[in-house]
């Protein structure tokens, strides 16, 4: 009892210093934290502050009575919507296309940072870069736009290629069985270069001392590849791994909503194009409420549970 007295002591005496120490900083570097006074502020109004608005799930809404007058309906619309013939269709369209984002859209920037590692040139890196970071600040309306002028039946350049061959024309942005590459593909377009930034910046971070001493044991690229970039990058690679796997109920309401068409409508209706038609087009806010609750929700445990996996078994973690 005694060690273990003296144990605690030990630790609450450290606990306490590392408190004051950090007090210490922070008044040292005053001036520094005053430039995150304005991010602070702006959390609290548009991400915390909203939160309040969650009570609406619980409720019967009426204009008249307001969020906080309206009656208590308990957990009514979350029994609705998962009984609702719509549940599965949503939840299955949404993982399908959140997963196959993960699949095929996670590797790409780590690959593309891997290459652009590999390359001599500085003014060729610095080009191939600038044309992989643009397509990341085009928003997701000009891009389809610009699918729609590519693959229109109406002089598109795929279908007057097609015209050329013997082909017909043929409206892909309708077709139902184009609408997973069209997401895959524009996603990982519009995101490849952007998400590569992180990997590039770990990358920065590995000492070069142990490339030269790969190159000196005869290591060719590959294999300094794969012996040190990747488990250099490993940390990072599982710290984006458990966000985006976090994100499996986040398949990008704006890219699905602009691509959706009649034609594709049973497997383009995920949770947040479900959410937006109950809440604004039916008028349905509680509902749409509960439904965008239960998706936080969802995703909470799955951040923690995937964060507990990568930490039993890769010792990476969140927390």
């Amino acid at each position: 009892m005694g060690r273990k007295s003296v144990s605690v002591a030990l630790s609450l005496e450290q606990k306490n210093y590392n408190r004051k120490r950090m007090w210490i900083q922070a008044k040292k570097h005053k001036v520094l934290y005053l430039f995150m006074l304005p991010c602070i502020i702006w959390l609290l109004v548009f991400c915390y502050a909203p939160m309040a608005g969650i009570i609406l799930a619980f409720k019967s809404y009426r204009f008249d009575l307001g969020i906080f007058g309206s009656e208590w309906a308990g957990l009514k619309h979350f029994k609705s919507f998962m009984t609702s013939p719509e549940f599965w269709v949503t939840i299955r369209n949404t993982v399908v296309i959140s997963g196959a984002k993960i699949i095929c859209c996670f590797p790409a920037p780590i690959i593309l940072a891997l290459l652009l590692n590999e390359i001599r040139s500085a003014g060729f890196k610095r080009t191939i870069q600038t044309m992989s970071y643009l397509p990341n600040f085009v928003s997701w309306v000009v891009v389809i736009q610009l699918m729609t002028a590519v693959f229109t039946p109406y002089g598109g350049v795929v279908n007057e290629i097609r015209k050329l061959m013997g082909l017909e024309s043929v409206f892909i942005m309708g077709e139902k069985s184009a609408f997973y590459p069209l997401v895959i593909f524009s996603d990982m377009w519009k995101g490849v270069g952007w998400g590569s930034i992180v990997y590039l910046s770990a990358i920065t971070g590995i000492d070069q001392g142990l490339y030269e001493a790969a190159t000196i044991d005869g290591a060719n690229r590959w294999q300094c590849t794969w012996h040190i970039t990747l488990p250099g990058i490993s940390t990072t690679i599982g710290i984006m791994f458990i966000m985006a796997v976090g994100g499996i109920l986040n398949a990008g309401y704006d890219q699905i909503l602009l691509l959706q068409q009649p034609a594709n409508m049973q497997i383009s209706q995920v949770l947040d194009t479900y959410v937006l038609q109950t809440g604004l087009k039916y008028g349905k806010f509680e509902y749409a409420t509960a439904i965008g609750l239960f998706k936080s929700l969802f995703s909470l445990l799955v951040v923690a549970a995937t964060n507990h996996l990568s930490q039993k078994f890769a010792e990476v973690g969140l927390w």
